[in-house]
């Protein structure tokens, strides 16, 4: 399949890197090193990188602004989004073909070409993986790719802390760290929280709720976010927060948006992400997210999270 995308890729002139809404590092990391690696390989093609831009990610890469019209006969690459219904920009479907590149389950099994690897670290990882794929059939990486690849993986392993992380992972890790790039300013600005989102941080650990059976839960309503001055992207940094808590198995996040509650769903153990399935959402076994639109639906959400960890 990486053969097939690395032809595919030589045969158009225009590429267009999409990623998944509400974009974490790994998204922004695997979009970017993605696209700079394309750049650097093929210079003469066009290149870009395209979403809503996140305030708290920006300092990853800046997204580029592209008329209706680039779309047309180019080719479309998506990273890191499970389902269709997730990708960020949906002039997507204006391309003239489709690759999927992404390490979720594969229920949503959309596009002209489809890589999935659900034993990969983060799509970060893939994305190097490919450049050693095609690093003798005209693919070449610079240091502004290795940073961005870098902080993905970084950012969807947890540090190396999560399961996820494997032998392959530490090697590409201690690989990409031999370019040039500043990985404490990278680190710095990975973890860094405004001092208004600390405050929000004090009130979750004061706050949050845990059951016997180890699920535990955190209800973020507008009015909170509002006293705290924070927005619903700065909340969901937050989610993390919880894993250090001793006796606890899975958590959950409720965090309400204008038009929606997002559910952020984590676990030490039980798996997860059929709940999120259940919520319009999906996502690892062990680290899931949806959508539900009412707190009366919260509670059925509690209710499976209890289930699973009983079990």
């Amino acid at each position: 399949m990486k053969d097939k995308i690395l032809e595919t890729i030589k045969q158009y002139e225009t590429i267009i890197v999409h990623r998944h809404v509400h974009p974490d590092p790994d998204a922004y990391g695997s979009q970017g090193g993605l696209v700079e690696i394309l750049r650097t390989s093929f210079p003469n093609k066009q290149v870009y990188a395209v979403g809503k831009p996140d305030p708290s990610l920006e300092f990853l890469k800046k997204l580029d602004v592209i008329s209706d019209e680039t779309f047309h006969g180019a080719l479309v690459i998506v990273c890191d989004t499970a389902n269709e219904e997730r990708i960020c920009d949906r002039r997507y479907s204006l391309g003239d073909k489709l690759i999927k590149i992404d390490h979720h389950p594969n229920e949503d099994a959309y596009g002209d070409l489809l890589w999935v690897d659900t034993t990969a670290s983060s799509v970060s990882e893939m994305i190097y993986d490919f450049y050693l794929f095609g690093a003798d059939k005209g693919l070449k990486m610079n240091d502004e790719a290795a940073r961005l690849i870098y902080g993905g993986i970084v950012g969807d392993t947890g540090r190396f802390l999560y399961p996820s992380t494997t032998q392959k992972t530490f090697d590409y890790a201690g690989e990409l760290i031999k370019y040039s790039f500043d990985r404490n300013e990278l680190y710095d600005k990975l973890y860094e929280l405004d001092p208004k989102v600390i405050k929000l941080q004090g009130y979750v650990l004061q706050n949050f709720k845990m059951f016997e059976d180890g699920a535990a839960v955190v209800k973020l309503s507008a009015d909170i976010l509002k006293q705290f001055e924070v927005i619903p992207s700065e909340a969901s940094l937050l989610v993390s927060s919880l894993g250090n808590v001793r006796g606890m198995k899975a958590w959950c996040f409720f965090i309400e948006e204008e038009d929606q509650i997002r559910v952020r769903l984590r676990s030490k153990g039980p798996v997860i992400n059929q709940i999120a399935k259940k919520y319009n959402g999906g996502g690892h076994p062990l680290a899931a997210g949806a959508s539900i639109y009412s707190w009366d639906e919260a509670e059925h959400v509690i209710n499976d999270l209890k289930a699973v960890c009983k079990d």
